[in-house]
């Protein structure tokens, strides 16, 4: 049975009942109103409003809708905790909830369509040859038994992944010297990678093509980056940005992702920039000029290059593995007193780095023989 043919077993009602029953299970029964559960809370209502807006749900307009679960109230009796202790200021506890819903979000979409593609296949193996669909109480039993398999463990392995990110977050932050500047703004060097005609080539591929290309271009951007002591800061479609704490490992990355998207003759080349100075760390994005300036250099680079701005490049001069050229015709916009270089490798790395990134898009070329 073919995907198109599971997921065609997967009539509107049984859609219905999984959805009803998902709820059921992860949140519980919808017992309060906003006024109840502000109240139950400690929170005012108004607040409540707002914080669970933030969050990316929708408050009902009618004061009198129940709307609320008992795991709703445990989960605004907590932020009324975080907020009581003092661990976020006032000011930003709107912008804190907006930034953790957005990333929630997020992850969720991309769960729920593996949870999802996942019980329809089931649904289809128990029941696409019965010539009458199951009844609702076995869809309920099959989901319950799905999400007593799965559920937990996912929600038990993000409890321990962010415990983990924490550490190597702190980890990053923790070696600056006290009272160095502002806590939130740190040196950074940012970078962007950024596929060459992406597009154009949206328009001649389909989707399932798209999708093996965007899982190529993420796992190799990601293992690059992380392998050179780097960390992703967000991947939007075709770009991802990045940072690193150190001149070396940034142009090690840049230059090494270069390579590795070079080795196959059908993957879009690359064109990065990376730029060196102060950056606000902002709920897990990167803002200000430096991050501006590492864009538009992104947006100057030919396809296959590296551009840096002038402040990386004199962190980078004296050392043997990288070569820098000046670009002499080249003003960045709105940056018109900073020169930019185009940063090269001075030989071909001893290692191959190649070996250690993932295999290309179904259908891509193989690396031509560096020996040819």
């Amino acid at each position: 049975m073919t995907p198109s043919d599971e997921r065609s077993q997967a009539t509107p009602e049984v859609v219905a009942t999984i959805r009803a029953e998902l709820e059921r299970t992860l949140l519980g029964v919808r017992r309060y109103t906003l006024r109840e559960v502000a109240d139950l809370a400690g929170l005012e209502p108004t607040r409540v409003r707002q914080l669970w807006q933030a969050l990316g749900f929708t408050v009902d307009s009618d004061p009198g809708a129940v709307m609320f679960t008992d795991g709703d109230l445990g989960a605004l009796r907590n932020i009324a905790a975080i907020l009581g202790s003092g661990a976020v200021d006032p000011s930003a506890e709107i912008s804190a909830a907006r930034s953790l819903g957005q990333s929630m979000s997020r992850l969720s979409e991309w769960q729920f369509a593996l949870l999802s593609s996942h019980v329809v296949s089931q649904l289809s193996t128990a029941y696409g040859t019965a010539s009458t669909p199951p009844e609702d109480e076995e869809i309920r039993e099959f989901v319950d038994d799905i999400l007593r398999r799965v559920a937990n463990r996912a929600e038990s392995l993000q409890g321990y992944m962010w415990r983990r990110h924490l550490v190597a977050t702190t980890n990053r932050t923790a070696v600056r010297a006290q009272g160095e500047g502002d806590a939130q703004t740190r040196p950074l060097v940012v970078g962007f990678a950024d596929m060459v005609g992406y597009t154009q080539l949206t328009r001649r591929i389909d989707a399932d093509e798209l999708n093996v290309l965007l899982d190529h271009f993420e796992a190799a951007v990601s293992g690059v980056i992380t392998r050179h002591a780097g960390w992703v800061i967000k991947t939007v479609g075709d770009e991802v940005m990045f940072a690193s704490e150190d001149a070396v490992d940034a142009a090690r990355i840049a230059l090494e992702l270069q390579e590795a998207f070079a080795a196959f003759e059908d993957t879009p080349a690359l064109r990065i920039g990376l730029a060196s100075g102060p950056a606000l760390a902002r709920f897990g994005d990167l803002f200000g000029s430096v991050v501006n300036i590492a864009a538009r250099l992104t947006g100057a680079a030919r396809p296959g290059s590296v551009l840096v701005d002038e402040q990386l490049a004199a962190a980078l001069e004296g050392h043997d593995e990288f070569r820098l050229h000046a670009v002499r015709n080249l003003r960045v916009k709105d940056f018109r007193h900073s020169r930019a270089y185009v940063l090269r490798p001075s030989r071909h790395p001893s290692g191959d780095a190649r070996n250690e990134t993932p295999p290309p898009p179904a259908g891509t070329a193989a690396p031509a023989d560096p020996a040819a």
